[in-house]
């Protein structure tokens, strides 16, 4: 009989160490695509290889691979790279292949796949697979499994897909700085069934931040806590795309997490169920019904629900994580009546302006000087005005006519007659309060706490 250990112990003996690139490999190391483009790319089928329903990966695309002696071959380029974080701002981030994140890869349960991985970074580094069952050699922790990868080095890692489910890639080499300058991707096994599982729409991105000083484009590795950009596939809204399906899709949303606190994902308009872990798919019996999934650190969920037309937001429930550039140190200015020291201010700076004493909501409105490359606070226009929302937030777009393999923007929802809320003109009756009930004096009575009676 075979188990788990058996297999690894036999498989061990077949597979290419991840030490460094044999002789035979080294000759033939497939090229390395590349992708600078912040748009969201739609998955092409696979072209070979077992079949499966690819995922669209937001604001990201998927790496080719390409056969080789029936092994799937892909080539990863840690790399620095510049991402636009959203328009108007770009960010010197480190990556895989032109991007971060980096590509998705995606492959079959039962799949033997080969990844060599090119370090162009200027220091070493590793890749950990994270979640995915392997042999400790292929696990990328430098030091411990593996030697690190040196500058201008390429490794090779190969392995059998064990199991269908939703996994990532990272570095374990320098991680504080590595994955706080943007290294990491989803790495996505297919059930060997394509019917099973199957849903219409299935979208992955992975939840990341970053600290970076207004003004300036390269991240405070430092940081532990306070950042000022929570990201998706390190896009910020309005940077970050929206979601589209069709009405009556089954929707599949893959997150990771790989920041430094947790994400409560709240999506509007349908109930969903968490149906996949980074440990495994959920039985359908074990499923519950939820409209926000909050997701730890280093955790991955697959999140499923019945699309129903409309434009329903999806965002972090952490209000500030829906926010840009934000500066912590901002004090509360609201209810402070501060007109008479601004016209003393202005006498100075005359584009100085009053804000905060009413809320904050006008910084979404305002188009206010800004250090360059900074996006503002709040930004994003929507059919109706300023969004007032930035950071980790998008829009799942649901239309009737959306067509099969269709992810374009189809515009703003065009809602029904009277079913879109509105204000009302009429003379507004002032509502009924009920009044206080008064004290009686006569019997009102005072009790002093025991021990204290003669005081």
């Amino acid at each position: 009989m075979t188990n788990r250990r058996t297999f690894f112990r036999s498989a061990g003996a077949s597979l290419v160490g991840a030490a460094s690139v044999s002789r035979i490999a080294a000759a033939a190391v497939p090229e390395a695509a590349s992708q600078v483009s912040a748009a969201t790319q739609p998955p092409p089928p696979p072209p070979n290889g077992r079949p499966y329903n690819p995922i669209v990966t937001l604001n990201g695309w998927s790496l080719p691979w390409r056969m080789k002696d029936g092994i799937k071959e892909f080539h990863l380029v840690a790399e620095p790279v510049v991402r636009e974080i959203a328009p108007g701002m770009k960010a010197n981030l480190w990556g895989y292949n032109g991007q971060s994140p980096g590509p998705t890869i995606e492959a079959v349960e039962g799949d033997r796949i080969r990844i060599f991985l090119t370090n162009r970074l200027p220091e070493v580094t590793t890749v950990h697979w994270h979640g995915l069952p392997l042999p400790s050699g292929m696990d990328g922790v430098s030091g411990l499994t593996q030697p690190p990868i040196g500058v201008g080095k390429t490794y090779v890692y190969e392995f059998v897909l064990q199991r269908s489910g939703t996994f990532m890639y990272h570095p374990h080499a320098d991680e504080m700085t590595q994955m706080a300058m943007g290294m990491m991707g989803l790495f996505i096994v297919h059930p060997k069934d394509p019917r099973q599982l199957r849903v219409d729409r299935d979208f992955g991105f992975i939840l990341n931040a970053y600290d970076i000083e207004p003004g300036s484009a390269t991240p405070r590795v430092n940081t532990m806590l306070d950042f000022n950009l929570w990201t998706w596939n390190s896009r910020a809204f309005p940077g970050i795309e929206p979601l589209v399906a069709r009405s009556g899709d089954r929707v599949r949303i893959r997150v990771g997490n790989l920041t430094m606190t947790n994400h409560p994902i709240h999506v509007h308009g349908s109930p969903m169920e968490v149906t996949g872990t980074d440990g495994g798919w959920v039985p359908r019996t074990a499923r519950w019904p939820e409209v926000t999934v909050d997701i730890a650190v280093g955790q991955m969920r697959a999140l499923e629900f019945d699309a129903i037309p409309g434009d329903w937001a999806i965002h972090c429930h952490k209000s500030h994580h829906t926010m840009n550039a934000m500066g912590h140190g901002v004090p509360t200015m609201i209810g402070v009546d501060h007109r008479d020291l601004v016209r003393k201010i202005n006498g100075l700076i005359p584009e100085y302006m009053v804000m905060g004493d009413k809320g904050m909501h006008e910084m979404a409105e305002m188009e206010m000087p800004l250090p360059e490359n900074t996006l503002p606070m709040m930004t994003g226009d929507g059919p109706f005005g300023p969004v007032g929302m930035g950071g980790m937030f998008s829009v799942v777009k649901v239309r009737d006519d959306v067509r099969r393999g269709d992810y374009t923007d189809p515009g703003p929802y065009a809602h029904p007659p009277g079913t879109r809320a509105h204000e009302v003109t009429d003379d507004v009756p002032p509502p009924a309060r009920a009044s206080a009930p008064q004290a009686d004096a006569a019997t009102l009575q005072v009790r002093k706490p025991r021990g204290h009676e003669g005081h």
